[in-house]
């Protein structure tokens, strides 16, 4: 064997291995070329996938852009690639914003685009925002709008592209960030350089020795999965799916959820009706499947080593949508005759006659890479009309509209396909402000044949519109069996008011999975008096040493340290919680949040002074920031510099013209310094029957009275009594207001 997979490797046209100075052996792991001495079938088979080449060591073999003098200039982007004393280079913008010249350490992924990673020091491997795109054969830039400035998050130089910290986790095999806080640098390291056997079947150090006859383990053959980890769906969605990590040594095998903490589907990350919107990969889409519920795991449609579908085109889905009921499917039946023209309504052989096509559309990301949405949805483009979510139907047929493909849909199903259950009702609704999305939503709550996700979903967006009237759903979700409704509840429970919190989730503090219990840990932090927790004060330290745990995971992400400063303040240690959002703003200088959460602080301890002085500085750094102008501006007034404040609050409304809190804050200091004209002029009569916000208008009544700007003030008037129509003073005012008006015409 040890003389077959050379040759084998061979035949199949492989590339030479290029020694990697990072590679270490960890403890519990093997070298990768081990596995291969005995099972060169598999590794022959693994070498043609793309796992396989998700990284490697720049050299002739691996790199497969153009740098034969070529360059790239778009997007207020420009860069030089060329060789180098046999080394492939880059001459570009630096984080001090200067040309330089830079050497390609690595390849990242294979195709349908190719990055490279550049050694900036301190082990900072930095992820180049210009890539190959392999089947084009050209250089692009993966931003978008226009270019990041140098040194800033979204630099190329920045965090954002930083491998150690972004990308880290799914490129190699059993790879170690090994972060030093102390100085920010990295001694990170793995086993192989790209994926290979143990990133899946985990350390095989115990396999090695099992399988070695002259060892003594090598009797012992009752040992569990003969020393390597389970395959199974957890070890794809490890990696394969939008989620935080929330340990620091994860090891193939482990359970998803006590590893790694999923996005649920909120509206910057999913359409309405839980199609991917940005790129969350698969595992948030196939949770919310009939196929996930009803026992389908990835292996039933893909090849665990080459990573390709074990059939082409509609013979991967007839494998289960066959005609007759098979007996595996209990709860769902897929029986069916869905590969005829008679369902599909598509010429056969045509692309509109494939399964996929339909039920799992395309949508593009890094601008060349198209994924397949894995919720199996059925085209609705009557929800597109109504909600712009994407559909098949009109993606494929371009130019034709939402109207013509619903016309036809009617033609061939009638009109009982508009009436199938559909979650963008509630979750549409919801993004667009409709009242009638809280009863929608709160009925996916409650309804146990939907997936975990939609109705863990479904209570964490019931809070964050409706608040402190949802603590009985939010407490009635935490009771559910399926550990993401849990965790949606842990995760509603942060907008829910301090005081109604621990009654509502305490009991989540206990809860059998990690990722519930550091959620709720989060949530549970704002009181100070652990006291009020009686009982459960056990649990809670319990699970805040698991949130420290994964606080200290992320150490190099700084909104993760500088959400920790938020949480340490509100538990009252203020010198950890200013510790904690200062490594923040060393993480990532321009992250705004940081320098925010550090004024607030210093803000709560009484530290005026401080306050104001780290606005300022957050302000030097990013001053098109409304959020950090208004801040400011508010700091300057608890300082008494009305006339510094009122510039500062001004240019928050330039920069945010749509938001209200501003403009009123604006008017309310210019008032106070006798500018009541210049105040009251912030206010738009034009734009007072679109107004939501009764604080505002309230204060541009109250400056239009003093005014006796009459026939102004009733518009707003009039606007706060559609909002308030119980409201019988609103009422009354409109009525004087309106009698006023008459009498000055």
């Amino acid at each position: 064997m040890l003389a077959l997979a050379p040759a084998s490797a061979a035949a199949e046209g492989l590339k030479p291995v290029v020694a990697d100075p990072q590679i270490a052996t960890h403890p519990g792991y093997v070298d990768e070329k081990i596995c291969s001495s005995c099972h060169a079938g598999q590794t022959v088979a693994f070498a043609t996938s793309h796992h396989a080449q998700a990284m490697a060591v720049a050299s002739d073999a691996t790199v497969r852009g153009d740098f034969n003098n070529t360059s790239f200039e778009g997007h207020g982007v420009e860069a030089a690639f060329f060789r180098k004393d046999g080394r492939f280079m880059v001459r570009t913008e630096g984080s001090d914003g200067k040309q330089a010249d830079f050497e390609v350490k690595y390849t990242f992924a294979y195709e349908p685009l190719q990055q490279y990673l550049i050694d900036l020091g301190g082990g900072k491997l930095q992820t180049l925002d210009i890539a190959w795109d392999t089947k084009k054969r050209a250089w692009f830039w993966l931003g978008t709008g226009s270019a990041a400035k140098p040194g800033s998050t979204f630099h190329w130089t920045g965090p954002f592209y930083r491998w150690n910290r972004t990308c880290i986790d799914c490129h190699s095999t059993d790879p170690q960030t090994n972060f030093r806080p102390q100085t920010n640098t990295y001694e990170s390291s793995y086993v192989a350089t790209s994926i290979g056997c143990q990133s899946c079947h985990g350390g095989g150090a115990k396999h090695v020795e099992w399988a070695t006859p002259q060892s003594p383990a090598s009797a012992k053959t009752s040992l569990p999965r003969a020393g390597l980890s389970e395959v199974g769906m957890d070890t794809c969605l490890a990696c394969h799916s939008r989620r935080t990590r929330i340990v620091g040594d994860y090891q193939p095998g482990g359970t998803f959820l006590d590893n790694f903490s999923p996005a649920m589907l909120r509206s910057d990350l999913y359409f309405p009706d839980g199609q991917i919107l940005d790129e969350v990969f698969e595992y948030g889409s196939f949770q919310q499947s009939k196929m996930a519920r009803a026992g389908v795991t990835c292996f039933d449609c893909h090849r665990g080593h080459e990573g390709s579908v074990k059939a082409v085109g509609n013979a991967l889905c007839t494998q289960c949508h066959t005609p007759e009921k098979q007996e595996r499917f209990t709860a769902n039946d897929p029986s069916g005759h869905f590969d005829t023209p008679a369902h599909t309504h598509h010429p056969e052989g045509s692309s509109g006659a494939l399964c996929a096509n339909c039920h799992m559309p395309q949508r593009t990301y890094m601008k060349v890479d198209p994924r397949r949405d894995h919720s199996f949805v059925i085209p609705r483009p009557d929800l597109s009309d109504r909600y712009g979510t994407p559909n098949a139907c009109t993606s494929c047929h371009e130019g034709k509209t939402n109207v013509w493909a619903s016309q036809n849909l009617d033609t061939w199903f009638g009109t009982n396909w508009r009436d199938r259950p559909t979650i963008a009702h509630a979750f549409g609704g919801a993004a667009n402000g409709d009242a009638a999305s809280l009863d929608a939503l709160r009925t996916l709550l409650g309804d146990e044949k939907q997936s975990g996700i939609v109705r863990g979903s479904a209570v964490t967006e019931l809070s964050r519109i409706a608040g402190a009237d949802v603590v009985a759903d939010v407490k009635a979700a935490t009771k559910s069996d399926d550990p993401l409704v849990r965790l949606g509840a842990a995760e509603a429970a942060i907008n829910l008011p301090a005081e109604l919190t621990l009654d509502a989730v305490g009991r989540l503090l206990g809860d059998e999975t990690r990722a519930v219990r550091v959620a709720a840990a989060k949530a549970l932090g704002r009181t100070q008096s652990l006291d009020f927790l009686g009982d459960q004060r056990g649990d809670f330290e319990r699970a805040v040493a698991e949130l420290k745990a994964y606080v200290d995971a992320n150490a190099d992400v700084a909104e993760i340290q500088s959400t920790h400063g938020t949480f340490l303040l509100e538990q009252g240690k203020s010198e950890e919680a200013e510790k904690a959002l200062r490594q923040a703003i060393v993480l990532d200088p321009t992250l705004p949040g940081a320098r925010i959460n550090l004024a607030e602080l210093y803000r709560a301890i009484g530290d005026g002074g401080k306050s104001e002085q780290t606005y300022a500085e957050a302000v030097t750094v990013s001053p098109d920031r409304a959020d950090l102008r208004f801040g400011h501006g508010l700091s300057l007034v608890r300082q008494k510099a009305m006339e510094q404040a009122i510039g500062e609050l001004e240019t928050a409304v330039r920069l945010e013209p749509t938001n209200t809190r501003y403009r009123m804050t604006a008017a309310i200091a210019l008032d106070s310094v006798g500018k009541t004209e210049q105040a009251f002029a912030l206010f738009d009569p034009a734009k007072a029957h679109m107004a939501t916000d009764a604080n505002s208008l309230g204060a541009a009544i109250q400056m239009g009275l003093k005014l006796r700007r009459y026939r102004e003030t009733l518009i707003f008037a009039t606007a706060l009594a559609g909002l308030q129509p119980d409201n019988q003073q609103v009422a009354e005012l409109v009525r004087q207001l309106q009698a006023a008006s008459q009498d000055r015409k």
